[in-house]
């Protein structure tokens, strides 16, 4: 089993800070640095039209995503923009839903046909997908001078990376984040405050739902994220060892203990309000999407990037804030994390065009002047310095959360979970639902989930 991790300093990060500061190169990038830096936040990354001697292209590329309905309008603006400068270069967009998302593309591997350009995650997916030979190793275009690499921090492309070949670039940066329902919070005169232990968010849940009536969705069918949270407050870092776990039976009942205890005590969303909900969607998501109190949800876990989709989602009036999720010990829990990547497909028709598309989401001023780090703060850091007095008011306060409350308060991400641990976590979230039915309790479910998470990890 492959295992990466992905350590980001505190240098590193306030390199993608937008204040200014400058990342520090590997021996190797820093020639291309020397050479690209210094015209990068001016022309030198925009994509310019072909002159009339030049051959007219004709060309279509599909190109996948998951996200919301800002991130589709926005990346679909810098698409366009693209096909302009570039005529006779078109694309098929296909956006989608996280769940959907993942569905699709394993269809459309199946059938040798993925997205020319697609959005991967740090998670099993990259490794998998990488396993499998379906993604292109970008090393051989980075020597040809077509994507530029030279302004992203060596670590955050090492991230991207597996067994030493490049298969994946940062798009951006993020952190795991509470977002909560400020309005209310205010009004009901409750304080929310940063690094909550597991025992202050429950109170301050029962506090919410004694005085509003309001619940609590605390991450619904996300268990890869949230149990890996919890489990590293815990002090496990990586629940997952060679062939099986690496924890004892009864590891993940702090986890499901949240879950058994807002339903017991009835601060925690119903489980059925969930079945006619588009499950991770931010326009459905219960925190702004409810019809009465036993409906909504006065906060949202979710990541820092999102804020300004979930703001755009919510009822007028509603003003949302930042806070952490919750765990034993934050400091063991929170971490910094690659928001996302783009790859090129393997099997790609149109390859070189596909990473020149890549290197124009990633380098491009124009085009990151409309996408304005929605998808995390740009990794690549002129970027980032040069749209900052350009972003909304929604990432300025993502890049002050970054920055002053998870980076001095954090540890490093956890390694990539390995081949089978999506099938350990949707069984992870079958359970969740379980113990909200009532079905369940928290220790037999984390002895469920352990016998057939080892099960399904050794092959068995």
């Amino acid at each position: 089993m492959k295992k990466r991790t992905f350590a980001l300093s505190l240098s590193a990060v306030m390199a993608l800070s937008l204040v200014g500061c400058s990342s520090t190169p590997t021996e190797t990038t820093a020639q291309q640095t020397e050479a690209t830096t210094a015209g990068a936040a001016s022309e030198s990354t925009k994509a310019t039209p072909p002159s009339e001697a030049q051959e007219q292209k004709d060309i279509k590329l599909t190109i996948g995503w998951w996200g919301n309905q800002v991130r589709n309008d926005r990346t679909q603006e810098v698409l366009e923009m693209y096909s302009a400068a570039n005529p006779g270069v078109s694309f098929d967009s296909q956006p989608a839903q996280y769940a959907d998302y993942w569905t699709k593309l394993a269809t459309a591997a199946a059938g040798n046909a993925l997205p020319d350009v697609l959005q991967m995650n740090y998670s099993s997916y990259l490794e998998q997908y990488v396993d499998n030979n379906l993604l292109e190793d970008l090393g051989p275009y980075v020597e040809q001078g077509i994507l530029d690499i030279s302004s992203i921090d060596q670590s955050i492309l090492d991230s991207g990376s597996v067994d030493g070949k490049l298969y994946a670039i940062c798009c951006g940066v993020n952190v795991p984040a509470l977002i909560y329902n400020k309005s209310l919070t205010d009004e009901l005169g409750i304080e929310v405050k940063n690094n909550m232990t597991i025992d202050e968010f429950m109170d301050v849940c029962r506090q919410v739902n004694e005085k509003s009536g309001v619940k609590t969705d605390l991450a619904f069918g996300n268990a890869e994220s949230m149990m890996t949270y919890v489990l590293r407050g815990e002090g496990i870092q990586d629940m997952f060892g060679e062939n099986g776990f690496s924890v004892e039976e009864d590891a993940f009942v702090p986890f499901f203990k949240i879950y058994e205890t807002g339903y017991k005590e009835g601060w925690m969303l119903n489980a059925g309000i969930y079945a006619e909900l588009t499950e991770n969607s931010i326009e459905q998501c219960p925190m702004v999407y409810f019809s009465t109190p036993e409906t909504q949800s006065w906060c949202a876990c979710y990541w820092s990037n999102q804020l300004t989709a979930m703001q755009n989602a919510a009822p007028e009036g509603m003003v949302l804030e930042y806070s952490t999720w919750p765990a034993s010990d934050p400091s063991k829990a929170d971490f910094l994390h690659p928001s996302m990547f783009f790859s090129v497909a393997a099997g790609s028709a149109e390859k070189e065009e596909a990473v020149k598309v890549l290197d124009y989401l990633i380098n491009d001023l124009d085009c990151n002047q409309v996408l304005l780090a929605e998808r995390g703060v740009p990794a690549t850091t002129a970027v980032a310095d040069a749209i900052s007095a350009s972003l909304p008011e929604e990432s300025q306060r993502e890049i002050t959360f970054i920055n002053d409350v998870v980076t001095p308060n954090s540890s490093t991400i956890s390694p990539c979970a390995p081949a089978g641990s999506n099938e350990v976590f949707s069984k992870a979230d079958d359970l969740v639902e379980q113990i909200l039915y009532g079905v369940k309790n928290a220790e037999e479910a984390s002895a469920e989930l352990f016998a057939e998470g080892n099960k399904i990890l050794s092959g068995k």
